[in-house]
């Protein structure tokens, strides 16, 4: 069922490079001009069927995220590209048709707008909140957002971005937590080594390729800035996440994070088995587990493992919801982590029956 999903997928990506691909070189290599009749307006509408309407729904069907809300959105979405991939000197026909997907587009941002204007306005509230919250901050931050404001895709990346830039700003002055509820996944790993490495490497690209680019494309030169500079700013932030947001241990749940990849609430009472054999621990995962491992460079195994009695929402990357039906946990003190879990899931048990 999984690879057949997987195949799905990837024909769904496969076709729509395809379609992409053929409208680009068609219109913007010189074989492509040589080809279009005298009259391309038959092409040109074929162009626009491609982007406006199969290439949306190519996409949707890789991302496997139907609403009607993103059908809308990648519709205006294509008539919007139409405008970029498809030169004016053909488009002048049917120019009215891509400013219809201007027009949708900026009714969305629109709405869009009014939603972070609610943000704005309840932001204040919200800092309080996690000022007075005992959570990790990456739970308490999401936990007071979603009870003032109705939960959205944007809010969601929004949040997920503010986060980034408090960690890697804000967050130099506090102290790493520590008690004896909470469990370190780091220390014991190179993840902390492996996080200053890339942000030494994207220093150096951006040194060495920045000003080698701008002579030849100033545009694709900002670009390429831009973008190292963000993926510092997320690294730094991650790498602060992961030291101040060790796992939790409280007598309900416990709390999962690793820096601001992936997040996940487990309820004691949501445990159905504790797996903790060495020889099962070392066995190939399924794709329905999530993993809190610090990455290291030699090859390592989760301490324990939890299958869940139902699936249990995750929190992962720009605020992306995905369910899953067991835990791969690796900490750094593993004989306490493992004697506290099964004390706390017997504990729960006994109280349930």
């Amino acid at each position: 069922m999984v690879l057949k999903r997987d195949i799905y997928r990837n024909s769904m990506l496969i076709l729509l490079l395809i379609v992409l691909g053929s409208n680009i070189s068609l219109y913007h290599t010189t074989f492509g001009i040589n080809i279009l009749p005298d009259n391309p307006n038959g092409v040109v509408v074929g162009s626009m069927l491609d982007l406006a309407l199969i290439s949306p729904i190519l996409y949707l069907g890789w991302r496997q995220n139907w609403s009607w809300k993103n059908v809308i959105t990648a519709i205006a979405g294509g008539l919007v590209l139409i405008r970029f991939l498809i030169p004016m000197t053909y488009l002048a026909p049917f120019e009215i048709a891509t400013w219809a997907g201007f027009a949708v587009e900026g009714s969305i941002i629109l709405f869009e707008i009014l939603i972070l204007t609610k943000l704005v306005k309840y932001l204040p509230i919200i800092v309080r909140s996690v000022k007075e919250s005992h959570l990790p901050v990456v739970f308490s931050f999401s936990s007071a957002v979603d009870n003032h404001i109705k939960p959205n895709p944007i809010i969601r990346i929004i949040c997920s971005e503010m986060l980034m830039f408090y960690y890697a700003f804000a967050s130099w002055k506090k102290k790493s937590q520590k008690n004896n509820n909470m469990f370190t996944l780091h220390q014991k790993s190179s993840l902390i080594a492996f996080q200053i490495m890339m942000i030494h490497a994207i220093i150096l690209e951006t040194l060495g390729i920045h000003f080698w680019l701008h002579e030849k494309s100033f545009i694709l030169s900002l670009i390429i800035l831009i973008f190292n500079i963000y993926s510092a700013i997320f690294f730094v932030g991650d790498l602060q996440a992961v030291r101040h947001n060790p796992l939790l241990v409280t007598g309900e749940c416990m709390y999962l994070s690793l820096g601001l990849m992936k997040r996940m609430k487990v309820n004691w009472s949501d445990i159905n088995v504790i797996i903790d054999e060495p020889k099962l621990l070392t066995q190939k995962r399924s794709k329905d587990t999530i993993e809190f491992i610090a990455w290291d460079f030699e090859a390592i195994h989760p301490n324990i493992i939890l299958k869940l009695k139902h699936p249990i929402k995750a929190t992962l990357l720009m605020g992306i919801n995905k369910e899953y039906e067991q835990v791969a946990i690796r900490v750094d003190e593993p004989n306490r982590f493992k004697d506290m879990v099964k004390e706390q899931v017997k504990y729960v048990g006994e109280k349930i029956e």
